[in-house]
């Protein structure tokens, strides 16, 4: 499964593409999409056109971003929202599967702390991805939200299988989407 993984920003938006097999991960591609010190509209439009043309080419099958902390001040976190959604088109209009995690839950699954600060994160990004070195601070967010991805639903289709061979004995048709258990 291949996954990209989204660090919105108004400023810098990062991303992060990993190959998830096996509990494996091998990054394919990282960066940041550096926006222009232009309006808001431009800078979205940027997001958008960016992100979709990286997504066209790499060919992800799932699309995961980081959800929208909300901190002292509204307006950045209004813009930020903004960005996120310009983000969440691209990959809504190619076709991709979106999965939203909070940053609580993406430091956990990387570092094992929720608390972790943003240079524990770059270093372990860098550790379990085998990175030469560390990843600027936006790129190594995206990564970790694709990490935690990649996590998380290799550990749902393990207790899917397992949940569907415990109940019935032969596998039924479960499946986890959005985060929850459904029947397909």
């Amino acid at each position: 499964m291949r996954v990209i993984g989204i660090d919105p920003g108004s400023r810098l938006t990062g991303f992060g593409v990993v190959d998830c097999e096996n509990n494996r991960f091998k990054v394919v591609e990282y960066g940041v999409v550096r926006l222009k010190q232009v309006a808001i509209a431009p800078r979205l439009q940027q997001i958008f056109e960016q992100l979709r043309a990286l997504i066209e080419r790499v060919r992800p099958d799932v699309f995961a971003i980081e959800q929208v902390f909300v901190a002292k001040n509204p307006s950045s976190a209004l813009k930020l929202g903004h960005a996120r959604g310009a983000a969440m088109l691209a990959g809504s209009i190619c076709g991709l599967e979106i999965s939203e995690y909070s940053a609580l839950q993406i430091k956990k699954a990387v570092v094992g702390r929720g608390r972790a600060d943003k240079q524990q994160v770059q270093q372990m990004v860098a550790m379990l991805l085998n990175l030469p070195e560390l990843p600027q601070s936006d790129s190594a967010d995206a990564l970790a939200v694709a990490l935690c991805h990649g996590q998380s639903s290799q550990l749902h289709q393990q207790i899917c299988a397992q949940y569907c061979q415990d109940q019935t004995g032969t596998q039924s048709k479960l499946a986890f989407r959005r985060g929850r258990l459904r029947r397909t």
